[in-house]
């Protein structure tokens, strides 16, 4: 929770909003690139990654990019071992089969 409530307040102090025009990046992300950043930097544990990838778009479109990217992936992991995306949803959890 603390970690959430961390991220939250990252992004008031990173915002491209609150940053001065000549400072704003020149392109917009969109929330799939803002996902695959922060689920990438999540993976290596790269907190400054983390911070930036959070920073490019809203909580809420974050949240619903890693979870579109999550449902992509547990997909394309079923279709390459032919098992079902809950096998391989539980499977990634750790989870015992069902």
């Amino acid at each position: 929770m603390f970690d959430t409530i961390r991220k939250y307040a990252v992004r008031f102090r990173v915002s491209p909003r609150a940053q001065a025009p000549e400072v704003r990046e020149r392109r917009a992300h969109n929330l799939f690139e803002a996902a695959a950043a922060y689920v990438a930097a999540c993976a290596e544990d790269d907190q400054d990654r983390i911070d930036e990838a959070s920073a490019w778009v809203s909580p809420e479109a974050l949240s619903f990019g890693v979870s579109e990217l999550a449902c992509r992936a547990v997909i394309a992991l079923a279709r390459e071992r032919d098992v079902s995306p809950h096998s391989v949803a539980r499977d990634l959890l750790g989870l015992p089969a069902a």
